[in-house]
């Protein structure tokens, strides 16, 4: 055993000796490298333009080109393909006085041609590995493409589903939130940043724009620092920790000043208390904006955000063409633009760059590694994993592949909307559409009936605002009455119905805020049309957000929840329908009775005057007067085509003693017919707290896989970590008293077991 010790202390040893060797090598590298560069040249790695539509014979002619060759530029985003991107990067590194590379970096937020399904659905499988392999496999596209740098992962805690952007985090929670973010930037990023198919992460946005208010864009945030700390931040601190490369800032303010211009966000937080060591990036235009804001003219602002540690400027160019006259004027100092160049090609040297500018542009691998059947087969299977079953009254799923089904709905047959928001890099000629994926899966055994039934919305214009970016429904110019009588007539003639229904992809992402949370109105008429034929009806719902279907649960029997699934939606939605596969998503979101109860989520606290157990109403208490205060679908929900049972809860002691754990187990059995997954969610209350503590908090959970009827038993690890939050002081510590630990398949419905800190 010493031996063993004794090797691995060696090993250790020489690992952090090698690393120490390639720090040396690296200050020094870039030491030389700055004392040849002029003040111009070092504000020019500060500045990050976008490319625009670069071709290759553009490259060296264009007003890009011109300021790459002068040392003005820094790096440049979404720009696509290795021809173009290698002529720009030779225009750096062979026709700039001091030949530096550029950055190329793109918004590979959930996939690069071959899409997965939309952030917010990754975090529904709850599945960490298979969401490591979603961002390793697009690492491994983007760079065969020329990519190394990606604006992901986004993980802003939302708990309002107003707010178009949800869409593309993980959800209310800041437990899994944690979790996916870390497992996102290492999948990225790989073990060695160097190697040409991994590529830098930027972990965004930093700080708190999940929680803009009234859910709209771009609004103001305000919150108390325990709040932060222990809600919002943790996401972004276990982001950092994975090792991300770079941050980028947020739109919002923070305490009255904004994310670009704070820097106690940017400096006292992120570099002093958290230690991060690479660079800060702005998000677009975001120092202009703080002009808006009402921070000062272009200069004044640019100086705010150098001052407070942001170290490139995405598009604005203040930092090019003010930070001169401000160090001039002493309102900047040289000490700091040099440290912002200096973390800037620092990134640049990790990536291998200054090796090999064209490690990224190899056109083999372009011509072999996108788009390939075997990436395209695991973005199948995590969308199955992704989709929630809602409701399966009377087992109505999974659906026989026999006689004959009517798919209808106005996104049945839109497979470019299927990789949903933020999906810059897809090939929209190859998302598979769920019509499609239905009649491919039923060929040869089942009729297949379509009509489209309805538009998306009534309101030409608000349609035209939810299908921007080559994601049109192409409307249909006949009236709602005759599209809902050919739905009719479909329908009647089937023995089942698949109503595919709900939002278009960007009715939620960016810019996309919505005040009514429902399913458009013409598509509720549809659907309630389709209720009164009396046939059975399956809802398969489109979503970028929770949504208001509050009457839906109530009139249908079986709703699937598939969200945007990616480029093989088709396919995994037929998978599900059809029980070839198994649906074990649960959500990462609270879904409320109506907009009015938004934000909602499961970790709230109680009030001095919570509502009695049982009631719905009672005068005087924190409650509504025409709902209750229940979701229609709680955080951690979702069903299974089987059933599984909890019993024998225990724990090891109703003791902990400070330094120890406990254990906590419980025995889960598939009684069900099928086999099937299911997320096993451990949830603690800190029942006495030096500060209000929340009704529950999620702190652990499992993934297990079932065979029918088989049982097993899981275990959770308990110690004083898992108790911990950050105090009145902002102190981090777990406070003695007593704690309940529950356990149970969703929020909502948990065994319960106490246990002391001492």
């Amino acid at each position: 055993m010493k031996r063993v010790l004794t090797a691995v202390l060696i090993l250790i040893s020489l690992q952090s000796f090698a690393q120490q060797k390639q720090i040396v090598k690296m200050n020094s590298f870039i030491d030389a490298l700055m004392k040849k560069m002029t003040f111009e040249e070092k504000l020019g790695q500060l500045n990050l333009p976008g490319a625009g539509d670069i071709t290759t014979g553009q490259a060296s002619s264009s007003d890009i080109g011109k300021k790459i060759r002068d040392g003005q530029v820094g790096g440049l985003f979404n720009i696509k393909s290795v021809a173009k991107i290698r002529a720009v990067q030779k225009v750096a590194v062979e026709e700039s006085r001091l030949k530096i590379p550029l950055l190329f970096g793109m918004d590979v937020i959930h996939g690069y041609e071959t899409v997965f399904p939309i952030p917010l659905a990754l975090s529904c499988s709850w599945n960490l590995p298979a969401i490591e392999q979603s961002a390793r496999i697009a690492a491994q596209e983007a760079s065969a493409d020329g990519i190394n740098w990606t604006f992901s992962p986004m993980v802003d805690i939302a708990r309002d589903a107003r707010w178009g952007r949800i869409a593309e985090g993980s959800g209310e929670d800041p437990f899994l939130g944690s979790a996916i973010a870390a497992a996102m930037v290492k999948g990225y990023q790989g073990d060695d940043l160097s190697k040409n198919n991994t590529i830098m992460a930027c972990v965004k946005h930093f700080a708190l724009y999940g929680a803009a208010e009234a859910g709209r864009d771009y609004n103001t945030t305000d919150m108390s620092r325990l709040r932060m700390y222990n809600e919002y931040l943790p996401p972004y601190k276990a982001a950092v920790e994975a090792g991300a490369g770079s941050v980028m800032s947020s739109f919002n303010e923070i305490d009255g000043i904004p994310a670009s211009g704070n820097k106690w966000l940017m400096t006292d937080l992120l570099r002093r208390q958290w230690g991060f060591k690479g660079f800060v990036v702005t998000d677009y235009t975001a120092i202009n904006e703080m002009e808006q804001h009402g921070m000062g003219n272009i200069g004044i602002v640019s100086a705010l955000a150098l001052n407070a540690g942001i170290d490139m400027d995405m598009v604005g160019e203040g930092f090019l063409t003010t930070l001169k006259n401000s160090v001039d004027s002493g309102r900047v100092k040289l000490k700091d633009i040099d440290a912002a160049c200096r973390r800037i090609l620092e990134a640049k040297y990790k990536l291998g760059l200054f090796d090999d500018p064209y490690r990224y542009c190899d056109l083999n691998r372009a011509a072999t590694e996108i788009y390939t059947d075997a990436n395209r087969a695991v973005a199948r299977k995590l969308a199955t994993e992704s989709m929630v079953l809602l409701k399966n009254e009377g087992q109505m799923l999974p659906l026989k592949k026999a006689g004959t089904i009517a798919v209808i709905g106005p996104l049945a047959d839109a497979k470019e909307n299927m990789p949903g928001t933020w999906s810059v890099a897809a090939n929209y000629s190859n998302p598979i559409s769920i019509l499609t994926g239905i009649k491919k899966a039923s060929t040869g055994k089942a009729a297949i009936l379509y009509a489209k039934g309805s538009n998306l919305v009534a309101d030409a214009a608000l349609e035209d605002r939810a299908t921007m970016f080559s994601k049109s429904l192409g409307r249909d110019q006949r009236t709602a009455t005759e599209l809902l009588n050919e739905a009719l007539e479909k329908a009647n003639q089937a023995d089942q119905i698949v109503a595919v229904l709900g939002e278009s992809a960007e009715m939620s992402g960016e810019s996309s805020s919505r005040t009514n949370l429902e399913i458009p109105d013409v598509q509720k008429d549809l659907l309630r049309a389709l209720l009164k034929t009396g046939k059975p009806v399956v809802l398969v719902l489109c979503t970028g957000r929770p949504l208001v279907i509050k009457e839906e649960s109530e009139k249908l029997a079986a709703i699937l929840n598939v969200w945007f699934a990616g480029t093989e939606a088709g396919f995994a939605v037929a998978d599900v329908l059809f029980g070839d596969a198994n649906p074990s998503g649960k959500l990462t979101t609270t879904w409320p009775q109506n907009v009015g109860q938004v934000p909602m989520y499961y970790s709230h606290k109680n009030t001095g005057r919570t509502l009695g157990e049982g009631k719905w109403f009672e005068k005087f208490r924190s409650n509504y007067l025409d709902v209750s205060n229940e979701p229609v679908y709680p955080f951690g929900y979702g069903l299974s085509y089987t059933n599984f049972t909890y019993s024998d809860f225990k724990i090891s002691s109703t003791h902990l003693k400070k330094g120890q754990s406990l254990d906590a187990a419980i025995t889960i059995t598939n009684s069900g017919k099928y086999d099937g997954k299911e997320i096993v969610q451990l949830y603690i209350r800190d029942i006495v707290g030096s500060i209000t503590r929340p009704v529950k908090e999620l702190k652990g959970f499992q993934k297990i896989d079932l065979k029918a009827g088989a049982s097993t038993t899981i275990h959770f690890k308990i110690g004083e970590e898992l108790l911990k939050f950050y105090n009145s002081d902002l102190k981090w510590l777990a406070e003695p008293g007593e704690f309940n630990i529950m356990v149970g398949p969703n929020s909502s419905n948990v065994q319960t077991l106490s246990f002391t800190l001492e």
